[in-house]
């Protein structure tokens, strides 16, 4: 009978936690009923809620193994998210973050460089977020921007563009003998996934900020963007740090399938823990709680 109340808690604890996935997943639903309509004629062979919480569940609790592992050995892990715009890149990216320490893992998404930073080494301005021992850093874009959208925007130049496929791959090679685990991959959709996801982001307000004219600009660019693509993978798909494609019409299996596949790419163990062990409250006869007035408090309107 002792061990009822502690269920009780238990269950109120897993039921917040799936209360938050919900949430998110809730981003994807807030549509017009027509939009909501289409997407779901368009992607007739979903995954189930509950098996995908499920999964998504205990492939987290891996993840937080994994960040353990990188923590206590001082691992330096390095993992690159590249794709069209809408592939699904963020998405994944705040899956795998969501129940890691940011003090071990943590996301970069840089801005367009600035002026001082055009006149630098291309890779200079990534090299100060490259990871310390017992961190991951995931890279939301990275210096692949220059195989993509630098180059079929008119960014860069083409002698720039082929000066960066010269480097590249040594760059890389220096990363990884350096000792930083790097993984890079390529979410990939469809030229009609695509459209169907801008127009759910120029329809849904919570999301209308993701949609910019570099976004629009994409559209109308598929095919170059395309061949640009293809190049990047002949010129950096090199045996120390190759490309993996994760298909992404659909997000729910995406998440899940990066995640697994970023879990099989490190051999990560359980590691030893400290057992926690809870001090007891210390009770001071003469302590008294100050009165806190009652416009210090957050007005309570739910």
């Amino acid at each position: 009978m002792q061990d009822e109340p502690r269920n009780e808690w238990l269950e109120a604890e897993l039921s917040n936690t799936l209360d938050e996935d919900y949430e998110i997943e809730l981003e994807d639903a807030a549509l017009s009923q027509e939009i909501s309509r289409i997407y779901r004629d368009t992607h007739p062979n979903q995954m189930p809620r509950a098996e995908y919480f499920r999964n998504l569940l205990r492939l987290q609790a891996e993840l937080i193994k994994l960040q353990d592992w990188v923590s206590y050995h001082k691992e330096k892990v390095v993992v690159i998210f590249e794709g069209r715009d809408s592939a699904g890149k963020g998405g994944a990216i705040k899956r795998i973050t969501q129940r890691l320490n940011p003090r071990v893992a943590r996301v970069v998404a840089l801005p367009a460089p600035s002026d001082r930073e055009k006149t630098q080494w291309y890779f200079q301005r990534y090299v100060p977020h490259l990871p310390a021992g017992g961190e991951i850093v995931l890279f939301d874009r990275s210096w692949y921007n220059r195989a993509g959208v630098e180059r079929v925007m008119g960014f860069a130049t083409e002698d720039q563009v082929e000066q960066f496929f010269r480097d590249v791959p040594e760059f890389e090679r220096m990363l990884v003998r350096s000792g930083i685990r790097l993984v890079k991959y390529w979410f990939s959709i469809t030229d009609e996934e695509q459209q169907m996801r801008f127009l759910m982001r120029i329809h849904d307000p919570l999301k209308q900020w993701k949609l910019s004219p570099m976004d629009l600009q994409s559209r109308v660019r598929w095919e170059d963007y395309t061949k640009a693509k293809e190049e990047m993978f002949e010129r950096t798909n090199i045996p120390e740090a190759p490309w993996y494609i994760v298909p992404g019409n659909d997000k729910k299996r995406a998440r899940l399938n990066c995640i697994s596949h970023l879990l099989s790419m490190i051999p990560y163990a359980d590691v030893p823990h400290e057992e926690v062990v809870l001090p007891d409250r210390v009770f001071n006869p003469d302590y008294e709680r100050e009165v806190v007035p009652p416009e210090l408090y957050v007005p309570q309107r739910y």
